[in-house]
């Protein structure tokens, strides 16, 4: 079994470059979207807990992390579009993507125009195809959610989290919510949250496996379960315990083994 340490590099994206962690290895590879207001960092330690001969690239979007230089526009099809050109920069003949949140929705567009080389989904967490019961209050109070450290700090503890953070992860959190530009930051709230796929994802035809955290506040298992799953056919839905809506970094011993057997399995 050969191993090979992550390295850093950059990715050519529309209007500029996006940075992330790649590791060769065994396939098919995993590629990690993660959620707004987090990076590539956010999914450490899941990858520190796969197989150390796992292929894994994960990258900062566009406005975010080392990519915040990157100007919009932010929309999940520009992130799909970004995520499609990581892969094929990286030409992976074989990949799962592993989207997290926002990551999800736009993993779910992705997938919806079915890529060559897509082997399978796994959504945690993820934001459904079509909003659900967003009101224009309900987003402007969530463009304000990373001003300021008070707001970040309200965020993780009532919206975010079940309570399981480190104190390095909570860290993390703030620096990652907080770096991004304004134009990104207000993207998701205004924009992208309330864009609609809900037509475009019954044309996944790839296993997708839903990991939806039990006491998660943000996309609850019965939403999922409700405004997910009828809409992909190919999907089922797995319950993470203990955890909020952060799984990767409040229960990573969880998400890893569930995307392990995912890609066993396949």
């Amino acid at each position: 079994m050969t191993t090979h340490t992550p390295i850093g590099r950059y990715f050519d994206v529309k209007d500029g470059r996006v940075y992330g962690h790649v590791r060769e290895g065994d396939g098919p590879a995993l590629v990690f979207l993660h959620y707004w207001g987090g990076s590539h960092r956010t999914w450490r330690p899941v990858l520190e807990r796969l197989s150390p001969a796992q292929a894994f690239v994960s990258y900062d979007h566009r406005g975010w992390g080392e990519s915040t230089e990157v100007p919009g526009p932010y929309g999940i099809e520009q992130l799909a579009d970004d995520a499609e050109r990581v892969i094929d920069e990286l030409g992976y003949r074989e990949y799962v993507l592993v989207g997290h949140s926002m990551g999800g929705k736009t993993a779910q567009v992705l997938a919806s125009r079915r890529p060559a080389g897509l082997q399978g989904m796994v959504l945690v967490a993820p934001a459904p195809p079509a909003p659900v019961g967003v009101t224009p209050e309900f987003q402007e109070m969530l463009a304000h959610a990373y001003d300021s450290e008070e707001t970040i700090s309200q965020s993780i503890d009532l919206a975010l989290t079940n309570g399981a953070l480190s104190a390095e992860a909570r860290r993390q959190v703030h620096e990652d919510s907080s770096r991004a530009g304004e134009a990104a930051r207000s993207a998701w709230p205004r924009q992208a949250l309330v864009e609609d796929f809900a037509d475009r994802v019954g044309a996944i035809d790839v296993p997708v496996l839903v990991l939806a955290g039990s006491e998660d506040k943000v996309d609850p298992p019965q939403i999922l379960r409700e405004h997910l799953l009828p809409l992909i056919p190919t999907a089922t839905l797995t319950e993470l315990g203990g955890t909020g809506h952060l799984s990767p970094l409040e229960v990573p011993d969880q998400v890893a083994s569930h995307i392990t057997a995912f890609v066993t399995r396949l």
